[in-house]
């Protein structure tokens, strides 16, 4: 039973197997889950079905949120990149449109794909639909991308942990932009050594990221630092796919995120106690928000 707790199981399995980290990851999931190969893809092109329909519905809604913070970000960014007015043009512009788009969506209570949690949903499909728009890349190549990002998530779950309550925002949008990374580098033909530079290129450049949502709410600074989280990811990819590594292993970062959210303070673990939920103006919004929500 192929099984990785680690990073390094991951790369040393492709390795030993010629193979890519994507095949390691569906061969785990056949074993685990009892599922056929076909089942397996299918179950990811559903994934990725609900991705595509939340980045296109998102990019249409103009409607604000319950809170107001929220509105028509995406279908602005949508409309910059339709008329060329992009000032970072081509996979970055439409990156942040779609991040932003899906991002949206969950705020609204839509349909998406929690990956690797709900609020950073945006970076995975923000970054791989982008990089496959603009490379003309099928839904299988997206498909091998996600099943990459999944792998590498699937070993911070084990070692560490996804919940911004518990390790602050390092630990959702963090490895969300490690995962579109590595995913990234998978749909791009790169070797599994670069799928895993490019995943700890882009989580040590987010460690210490804090939780600090305003109101409480998977709003601000969520939806726009899904956007430039997605961004991010994709100058990951590129450094790693440019034969640029990481000094630090990526099951080193891994811990140091691990270790880094233990020592913040709760109050910048999703408490909106402290950061940006505790700036004049958040206190704010919030007031007049929860403030609405007891007048119903």
């Amino acid at each position: 039973m192929p099984v990785f707790y680690t990073i390094e199981d991951l790369l040393r399995k492709a390795n030993e197997g010629s193979c890519t980290i994507s095949d390691i990851v569906v061969e785990y999931e056949m074993k685990n889950s009892d599922l056929t190969r076909e089942e397996v893809y299918q179950r990811m092109a559903n994934n990725l079905k609900v991705m595509k329909e939340a980045a296109e519905k998102g990019m249409q809604q103009t409607e604000p949120t319950q809170s107001g913070m929220i509105s028509d970000e995406a279908f602005r960014m949508a409309k910059v990149i339709r008329e060329g007015r992009s000032l970072a043009g081509g996979v970055i512009s439409i990156a942040l449109a779609k991040a932003l788009a899906v991002s949206t969506v969950n705020a609204t209570m839509g349909k998406i794909v929690a990956g690797p949690t709900a609020g950073s949903c945006g970076i995975v499909p923000g970054g791989l639909l982008a990089v496959a728009e603009v490379k003309g890349l099928n839904d299988d190549e997206i498909i091998r991308g996600l099943l990459t990002a999944a792998g590498l998530g699937l070993v911070v779950a084990r070692q560490a942990t996804l919940s911004g309550a518990a390790g602050g925002c390092q630990a959702e949008c963090g490895v969300g932009t490690g995962m579109a990374a590595g995913g990234i580098v998978e749909m791009m033909g790169g070797t599994p050594e670069q799928v895993i530079a490019a995943f700890a290129l882009a989580l040590k450049n987010m460690l210490g990221l804090v939780c600090d949502p305003v109101a409480g709410l998977v709003e601000v600074p969520c939806v726009k630092r899904n956007a430039l989280s997605a961004s991010h990811a994709i100058s990951s990819a590129e450094l790693a796919l440019a034969g640029i590594g990481s000094v630090i292993p990526a099951d080193e970062v891994i811990s140091a995120m691990n270790e880094i959210g233990d020592a913040l303070p709760r109050t910048l673990k999703e408490t909106s106690l402290g950061g940006l939920a505790n700036t004049e103006t958040g206190k704010r919004i919030a007031e007049k928000f929860l403030g609405s929500m007891k007048i119903r």
